[in-house]
C-alpha cells in the first residue's frame, strides 16, 4: 500500500507537535509539512513540500476566523475543532471531514484515508446537525468504520459483488464478507443495499 501522504496545519506550535507524535509510528502514513496559517496564505514555493493527499487542520479554539481567508487547497481538509458550537460553519467553507480533538490514531487516521478516497467524514455526535438525516436514520455508527471499511463501503456503493471487491483489494472473498457484516453491524443494515443508503445519508460515502 502506498504511503498517505499529511499536510498538518495549526497555528499552535504544540498543536503541530501533537499531532506529528500522533502520527509519528503509524506504518503507510508520511508527514509531508507543517506549517500555520500564515504560512498557509502566504505565497509558498509550489516545491515546498511533497503534494500532500490529505490535510489535518487543527483549527484551534476560533475554527471560524482560521478559515475567513481560505486559500486554494492541495488536498482535502479533514478539520479538527475543540467543540462542536461552530462545526456548522466550518462544515459550510469546503472541509471534507469534521472531528473532535480528543480523537485517537485509529479515528484520525480512518477520517483521513476517508477524505483521501473522496468520501465525507462526520463526527457522529455532529452528523445530526451537520448532514440531512431522515426517518430512523438520524443516528451515526456506533463505532468508525475503519479504513479498510470504508473501502469496501465505497465499492458496495458502486454495486460490486463480495468476489469482485475482493479481486480488486487483493485480498480474500471470506475477508470481504467478515467486513461487509462488520459495515451492516455498525451502521444497523439489514441488507447491503440499506446500509449504502445510510452511509449515503450519514456522508460516509458519495455516490
Amino acid at each position: 500500500m502506498a504511503s498517505l501522504h499529511l499536510l498538518l496545519i495549526a497555528d499552535d506550535p504544540l498543536a503541530r507537535a501533537g499531532l506529528a507524535a500522533l502520527l509519528a509510528d503509524v506504518p503507510d502514513c508520511e508527514i509531508v509539512g507543517q506549517m500555520s496559517t500564515v504560512s498557509l496564505t502566504a505565497d509558498l514555493p509550489p516545491d515546498l513540500f511533497t503534494p500532500p493527499d490529505a490535510i489535518i487542520w487543527d483549527m484551534g479554539w476560533d475554527p471560524v476566523e482560521a478559515v475567513l481567508d481560505w486559500p486554494d487547497m492541495p488536498a482535502p481538509v479533514l478539520a479538527l475543532l475543540s467543540d462542536g458550537e461552530q462545526a456548522a460553519a466550518v462544515w459550510q467553507n469546503g472541509v471534507r471531514g469534521i472531528l473532535l480533538r480528543d480523537m485517537d490514531t485509529d479515528k484520525l487516521m480512518a477520517a483521513a484515508q476517508a477524505i483521501a478516497n473522496g468520501l465525507v467524514v462526520v463526527e457522529s455526535q455532529l452528523a445530526s446537525t451537520l448532514l440531512p438525516l431522515t426517518g430512523n436514520d438520524d443516528f451515526a455508527p456506533d463505532d468508525p468504520l475503519t479504513p479498510r471499511e470504508l473501502e469496501v463501503l465505497q465499492r458496495l456503493a458502486e454495486g460490486l459483488t463480495n468476489k469482485a471487491i475482493a479481486q480488486e483489494l487483493g485480498i480474500s472473498e471470506h475477508t470481504i464478507k467478515f467486513h461487509v457484516n462488520a459495515i451492516m453491524g455498525k451502521l444497523h443494515a439489514q441488507s447491503r443495499t440499506e446500509a449504502v443508503v445510510r452511509a449515503t445519508r450519514l456522508g460516509l460515502i458519495l455516490l
